[in-house]
């Protein structure tokens, strides 16, 4: 028996063989969309093509200024005649054929940067959310068919070196109604997008991850044209592949290889990676996240000091008492209550037809009390 759960590694034909693998310490790693996101966002940035305005774009004109005296404004006016350019304003970002206010540059700061920390914990964020099935669900997966998540398929089932193949082998793991989510999917891009090479969008499938060391080099070329289907290699896992848009719970299927070199890559909480210097896995710093649990747990309730004047406890909410309710508790802020009580002092009988007593008569019936 191990101290991990394992994970069962899956045939060619969806079945399971005889071979388990412990649960890589990359799948206990607290699942954080925070960071996610904004690792996601920076590395995006990090893709974009510069893109600006011409230089000349706006002043390429023969355009100057009238002056005063001529009862119009000193914008440059083209010259000429004999044309309806000739006279019209030009170069000014409010004009008709004019540049643009703030033209853009490709001096921009496009780019951003991003601490290797935060881009490692993100990425193993990302790949322990891709073994929760309710997130690959939430995600859009088509999942249902599937055996087991997270699937690991045997590395001599991807000996496929035809695209034919390797879509029969995504049908057999379970993986083919994703597949058709995606070819359905695809539709034309709204927008100016259609001009420049991205004519048509479509959803995404499943992520293949191999191993180049051990596996078979033609993974790429057989899934490289299956529509929605991508691949990648364990040591170079990619967020923008492992949580696209910034939305956890990629649909991976692991070949034993690469699922086996995980350990060896991220590590554990304890022992650092091999291959990423001064990595540690992150661990939770809250254990149990139910704060009202953890308040109303015995080991809690039995320490809690009471607040002054006495105290109850009411779903984890610490309460005073009132006063006017229990005695015991007026006694310990008033000791005088009780005399107060004992000679009757303020009730209707003793006022009835008499006027109110001073403060020399207060004193005397109290102590005749």
């Amino acid at each position: 028996m191990t101290s991990r759960p394992v994970v069962t590694i899956i045939g060619a034909d969806g079945s399971a063989t005889n071979k388990t693998h412990p649960l890589p310490n990359v799948f206990k790693v607290p699942i954080r969309p925070d960071i996610v996101q904004t690792v996601h966002t920076g590395m995006a940035k990090n893709k974009r093509q510069p893109y600006a305005v011409s230089e000349k774009a706006g002043h390429q004109t023969s355009a100057e200024s009238w002056g005063t005296g001529r009862a119009v404004a000193r914008i440059p006016r083209v010259s000429g005649g004999g044309t309806h350019r000739a006279g019209q304003a030009a170069f000014g970002n409010m004009c008709r054929s004019g540049r643009m206010f703030a033209p853009t540059k490709v001096w921009r700061k496009w780019h951003q940067k991003i601490n290797l920390g935060q881009k490692r914990f993100a990425t193993a964020s990302a790949i322990a959310a891709s073994s929760s099935a309710a997130l690959l669900l939430a995600r859009g997966h088509r999942v249902s068919t599937v055996p087991e998540v997270p699937l690991v398929v045997s590395s001599s089932a991807f000996g496929v070196t035809k695209t034919s193949a390797a879509v029969g082998l995504l049908k057999g793991i379970g993986a083919g109604a994703d597949v058709e989510k995606v070819k359905a999917s695809r539709k034309l891009r709204a927008g100016k997008g259609k001009l420049r090479g991205r004519r048509h969008r479509q959803r995404r499938g499943p992520l293949i991850v191999y191993n180049p060391d051990t596996d078979n080099t033609d993974i790429v070329r057989a899934f490289r044209n299956i529509p929605g289907v991508e691949t990648s290699s364990v040591y170079s896992l990619n967020l923008l592949q492992l949580a696209p848009g910034g939305h956890l719970g990629r649909f991976i299927v692991w070949t034993s290889a690469a699922f086996e070199a995980l350990d060896k890559i991220y590590g554990s909480e304890t022992e650092p990676s091999a291959l990423k210097k001064d990595f540690l896995l992150p661990s939770a710093i809250v254990k149990q996240p139910d704060i009202g649990k953890l308040i109303n747990s015995s080991e809690i309730q039995a320490v809690l000091r009471p607040v002054r004047g006495g105290a109850i406890t009411k779903r984890g909410v610490t309460m005073k008492k009132n006063p006017l309710v229990n005695r015991q508790v007026l006694l310990r802020l008033n000791p005088y209550a009780a005399q107060y009580s004992k000679a009757k002092l303020g009730q209707t009988k003793l006022n009835e037809g008499k006027p109110k007593p001073t403060g020399e008569e207060f004193s005397k019936l109290v102590a005749e009390a």
